[in-house]
């Protein structure tokens, strides 16, 4: 089988195969289900990391100078670059490969920018499948680097082991991060451009922040660490926080559980997406369309054409005895 062969060529230093890979994956259909099926037993390896922000934190110089850490070090990196979705073509809009084309060439590095695709935190599912293809090909880290924040629930969380919330000094960045919800999914925090004025006093009301948090002596306390990517200052500490984090969820089992809660959500996304898929065929939607019109003349209410739909969907159902 052709599939086979080809995730069978899966590896770090084959590029072109992970590129091919990722494309049929972001196309979605039966095909690219069978091929996650088929590459998930090799899952798992991988560290992931989420760094998000508010845009213009410098999330992608951050990337960059973390990445070259890791090189330095041996260790090979996958990114996942997710921009904001072409309003025309639906596709990656700002081309963080630009950004990161110092990197770009190394052997040991694959960058791969993705659309949001409308998710409001930041990250679609077709980001996490790709994260999968990379983790499959060997990579010892892999990084998100989501377009910044919205006011929902934030998707990084849900795909990330350590969570990384970059931030500036600049425009209340602390306050804007609590009421988006960062302060909750944040595992330590990262004040770039800290050279700037205002620096100490946003790092101040961000320790301000964090000490009103419930905490015991075994939970972890996230951290605030100050930095200036653009000229590599404070970048070590950050790698070494990423592993002082992972080592407190070695030790104390969290990461496994992490790690499940992440995939029951994953699970439920999918059977919500494919039951929706089902329920929203084109003859259903072309009944709906018919008695539109009747919504509107109150003749029947749409809670009433909702349970129509739904009970002609439960009895075409077959269950597997």
């Amino acid at each position: 089988m052709l599939t086979e062969k080809i995730i069978d060529q899966l590896n770090t230093e084959n590029k072109r195969i992970i590129s091919r890979i990722i494309s049929k994956v972001e196309e979605g259909n039966s095909g690219s289900v069978e091929i996650l099926k088929m590459l998930h037993s090799k899952t798992g390896k991988a560290y992931r990391i989420g760094i998000t922000g508010p845009p213009g934190a410098g999330k992608s110089t951050l990337t960059n100078q973390l990445t070259k850490l890791y090189r330095k070090e041996g260790k090979t990196v996958g990114i996942i670059a997710v921009d904001p979705t072409s309003p025309f073509t639906g596709g990656a809009l700002l081309g963080d490969r630009v950004r990161m084309n110092e990197i770009g060439n190394d052997r040991g590095v694959f960058i791969r920018s993705m659309a949001s695709r409308g998710s409001l935190g930041g990250l679609s599912k077709k980001s996490i499948d790709a994260a999968d293809v990379l983790d499959a090909a060997g990579y010892d880290f892999i990084i998100f680097e989501t377009v910044g924040v919205g006011q929902s629930e934030l998707d990084i969380a849900k795909a990330a082991d350590t969570t990384v919330v970059v931030l500036v000094p600049e425009s209340g960045d602390s306050i804007q991060a609590m009421k988006a919800g960062l302060m909750e999914i944040a595992d330590f925090f990262v004040l770039n451009k800290s050279d700037r004025p205002g620096a100490d006093s946003a790092l101040m009301s961000l320790q301000t922040i964090l000490m009103l948090r419930d905490h015991d002596e075994k939970s972890w306390l996230p951290q605030i660490l100050k930095t200036v990517a653009q000229e590599n200052k404070g970048i070590e500490e950050v790698a070494a926080e990423i592993e002082r984090h992972k080592k407190y969820l070695n030790e104390s089992n969290l990461l496994l559980e992490k790690r499940k809660r992440n995939v029951n959500v994953r699970v439920q996304e999918i059977v919500d997406k494919t039951i929706i898929t089902e329920i929203w065929n084109n003859e259903r939607l072309g009944y709906l369309n018919e008695k539109s019109g009747q919504i509107i003349s109150g003749e029947i209410s749409p809670y009433q054409m909702a349970e129509e739909i739904l009970n002609n969907y439960k009895k075409n159902i077959t269950l597997n005895e």
